[in-house]
């Protein structure tokens, strides 16, 4: 249904109809509601119990000295995986259309694992300009104290990508699109660049979800879900996923996984998948509730741009629109530079947007963000202020009606 007088919803709604007719969105959806065991194998259970597990009884010796034959599929010992942790992997790997998904504690430590999985010292790694800032870290603080070189490009490079290659290159870090900027990367291009050079491709999907964007069905390697967002969508749990194309390339990520002893907890594997399994209707009430936000940031007069881009007037919305499905309720607005004293009027007495880390919850968001300090390779705007905006699944009215009356905070203290 669209929103009366939005002027962008037709845009989301020509997307879903052009999917439709596909028949794409109804299996994603099904699969979203119904993946993981069948009831029919869990004594007719809806939903996977919970195994907490340390220690796992064998039946005879030599069986236990056998047990690692089991370790990228089978119940070993808790820190592996238990069969609550294998159900919500078999789930993200049908959304993924992966061969297999390994699930670990947060969504920092699935890029980190992803990326360490296939990198050693003296190999070069090729990463856009906007991966979240918390990924960037691992590449500053850890890969290149590991002896792992590091270039990042900036996202809107196009088929120039190809000059970024060298004979050591290894690995390519995406995401798409890009952390505080929103930036769409042309992935189809840097994969055939990728593919040349013998580079892995991985990318952090968080933004649209599997439901919005499949990765490995556009020739990605490695695909980076954090589940701690949209995935779980009620903000209580840590998670992150890492899926893949290949199984040799799932091999490397778990040796990984288990030398670092990562592991996710059965508990949050537990509301992960009780929360996929409402992934559908979630995210398309996050992405109506976003393009009502817009509508209405876009009539403000402090408001200098908008990024989002569903937007057809957004630099990166043609690639948007010919390989997503979908956008999430995450976007960027840029305002007029504000003082410390307007700033705090206007976040400090919200009363429906929290302030705070994170996203993808079921409660919106609004946080000022500042990407200027972590950018090298892309322009950042030094004279506006931008705050990120998680809108979540409240009424949009009451989301406006908090908005207005933090834009008169603002307002009355700078006229």
């Amino acid at each position: 249904m669209k929103a009366d007088n939005n002027p962008y919803t037709d845009i989301i709604d020509d997307k879903k109809s052009q999917k439709s007719a596909k028949k794409e969105v109804l299996r994603q959806a099904t699969i979203a509601t119904h993946g993981g065991p069948r009831p029919s194998e869990q004594a007719g259970m809806l939903n996977p119990p919970v195994y907490r597990a340390s220690t796992v009884f064998y039946p005879t010796v030599e069986a236990y000295k056998r047990r690692h034959d089991g370790y990228y599929d089978d119940v070993i010992y808790g820190l592996y995986g238990t069969k609550t942790t294998f159900a919500l992997a078999d789930a993200i790997s049908k959304l993924e259309n992966s061969s297999d998904t390994l699930i670990t504690s947060s969504g920092t430590a699935a890029n980190a694992l992803a990326a360490a999985a296939f990198l050693s010292a003296g190999d070069h790694l090729l990463a856009a300009d906007c991966v979240y800032g918390t990924t960037r870290k691992f590449f500053e603080t850890i890969l290149k104290r590991f002896g792992v070189e590091i270039t990042y490009f900036n996202p809107r490079i196009g088929d120039d990508i190809r000059t970024e290659f060298r004979r050591n290159t290894r690995a390519v870090f995406l995401e798409s699109p890009g952390s505080q900027l929103f930036e769409m990367i042309d992935i189809p291009v840097v994969v055939e660049s990728a593919r040349a050079a013998g580079a892995v491709t991985l990318i952090d999907n968080t933004w649209a979800t599997p439901l919005y964007y499949r990765p490995l069905d556009h020739g990605v390697d490695v695909s980076i879900q954090s589940g701690t967002k949209y995935i779980s969508g009620h903000s209580d749990i840590m998670l992150g996923s890492i899926s893949v194309r290949s199984r040799s390339h799932f091999e490397q990520i778990k040796d990984m996984a288990g030398r670092w002893g990562n592991s996710a907890s059965p508990d949050d594997c537990y509301l992960a998948h009780r929360g996929l399994r409402t992934l559908d209707v979630r995210m398309e009430r996050h992405q109506q509730n976003a393009l009502r936000l817009i509508e209405w940031f876009a009539r403000q007069p402090e408001v200098a741009r908008i990024r989002y881009p569903a937007l057809k007037d957004d630099p990166g919305y043609d690639v948007w629109r010919r390989d997503y499905a979908g956008a999430s309720g995450l976007f960027g607005v840029e305002l007029a530079r504000m003082s410390d004293h307007a700033a705090s009027a206007f976040f400090d007495h919200l009363s429906l947007f929290g302030l705070g880390s994170s996203w993808g919850g079921y409660e919106s968001l609004l946080v000022p963000a500042w990407p200027k300090p972590v950018r090298v390779a892309s322009a950042v705007d030094e004279d506006c202020e931008l705050i990120r905006v998680h809108a979540g699944l409240e009424d949009p009215a009451d989301l406006i009606a908090d908005l207005e009356a933090a834009f008169a905070r603002m307002r009355a203290v700078t006229s």
